[in-house]
């Protein structure tokens, strides 16, 4: 069966707002959203079906028997720290889940507001979209890096001309 499913993980550090969104976009209350770090461990998912108005004239337009629309399905990740590549935190548990994402929403929080945490101690949108962005290619590198540490000489030759 043909899916037209595509995931998106929702991303950011702890106690920025992420099961919010993630609650606001399935309509409902899914995912915890608490005032402490790292009050999503498992994944929350929330599939939602995206509204088509062309989905039924086509599939009557085919004598279709069944028509499906395309999905979302959001995926409230655990919030990432620095060292999440090296698995501090949830680290690897929040890298693994990125990884069979196809799309990446990165939610940075903006706002101040002293009853809720902030894991750094302040509120620093830019340096905290850094955070994540340099935890997310570390991963990245480190995957290519055992990548490469697995293939023989010829392999990698062979890599480098496809890629040139």
């Amino acid at each position: 069966q043909l899916s037209m499913k595509i995931r998106v993980g929702i991303v950011g550090l702890p106690n920025i707002g992420k099961s919010t969104l993630f609650n606001a976009l399935a309509q409902k209350s899914l995912a915890q959203a608490e005032n402490f770090p790292f009050c999503t461990i498992e994944p929350n998912v929330a599939p939602i079906c995206l509204p088509d108005p062309h989905l039924e004239p086509l599939g009557t337009l085919a004598h279709s028997d069944t028509v499906t629309p395309a999905r979302l399905e959001f995926i409230d990740v655990a919030g990432l720290v620095k060292g999440a590549s090296r698995g501090e935190g949830l680290g690897n548990k929040f890298l693994g889940t990125i990884r069979e994402c196809d799309a990446i929403c990165h939610v940075v929080r903006g706002f101040e507001d002293e009853r809720v945490v902030h894991v750094d101690g302040r509120v620093a949108p830019v340096e905290d979209a850094e955070v994540v962005n340099l935890e997310l290619l570390l991963a990245d590198l480190a995957h290519v890096e055992r990548r490469l540490e697995r293939m023989t000489g010829d392999d990698v030759r062979q890599q480098a001309e496809r890629v040139c």
